[in-house]
């Protein structure tokens, strides 16, 4: 059984769409401890962190589930966009986004997903879990942008949809419309790579 650590709604979305059987419980990290310089390694820090906080909580967790077995998965993810070498979150308020797609229109950058799954074992009489093994990942994909006109990145501001995303766009938005081409895991760019994830678990399932 998967336990996706996260409260984002596109990774839930993906998830479900794709038909994995899983449960969702928000990590509540505090991201602001987490320091490192390079964007890659920092969104990978972060998918683990968030993994980890579930594991060495879960006896607080009431889980409601019917588990058919003693395995148990937990999958981590942080996505940060990069732009001319610089980390861009959530933009704080819509000028800030306004101003970043004035920068961004007709450019590109790129879209870092850090993953971490955590496979288990997990113990439902004690509520004991073993972490067996855990996998890291940095999946990366180059974002091309349209070229915007300013009343178009304003109205697409006004929507409030950037302030609520890595970069300032979603994909699976209304931001999707401006967005020209993407190199690499296309799922990556909306936050998990749906790909890695069933390769990984895959592996797990052969390798029983």
């Amino acid at each position: 059984m998967l336990i996706l650590a996260s409260a984002s709604k596109s990774r839930k979305k993906l998830l479900e769409s794709s038909q994995f059987d899983f449960i969702q419980i928000p990590s509540n990290l505090d991201e602001s401890i987490i320091e490192e310089e390079d964007i890659s390694n920092l969104a990978l820090e972060l998918s683990f962190q968030k993994a980890n906080s579930i594991s060495n909580n879960i006896k607080k967790i009431d889980l409601q589930y019917d588990f058919d077995s003693n395995s148990l998965e937990i999958l981590g993810c942080d996505s940060i966009f990069e732009f001319k070498g610089r980390a861009f979150g959530k933009p704080t308020d819509k000028e800030e986004a306004f101003n970043r797609w004035k920068r961004m229109s007709g450019e590109f950058g790129v879209l870092h997903t850090g993953h971490t799954l955590l496979i288990c074992n997990y113990d439902i009489a004690s509520q004991m879990l073993t972490v067996k093994k855990t996998i890291k990942k940095t999946v990366s994909s180059r974002v091309y942008f349209s070229k915007l006109e300013d009343s178009e990145i304003k109205k697409y501001v006004d929507s409030l949809e950037p302030l609520y995303c890595a970069g300032g766009f979603a994909l699976e938005g209304i931001g999707g419309k401006y967005i020209e081409m993407i190199e690499g895991c296309f799922s990556n760019v909306m936050g998990l790579s749906l790909p890695w994830l069933r390769n990984e678990l895959l592996k797990e399932v052969v390798s029983q």
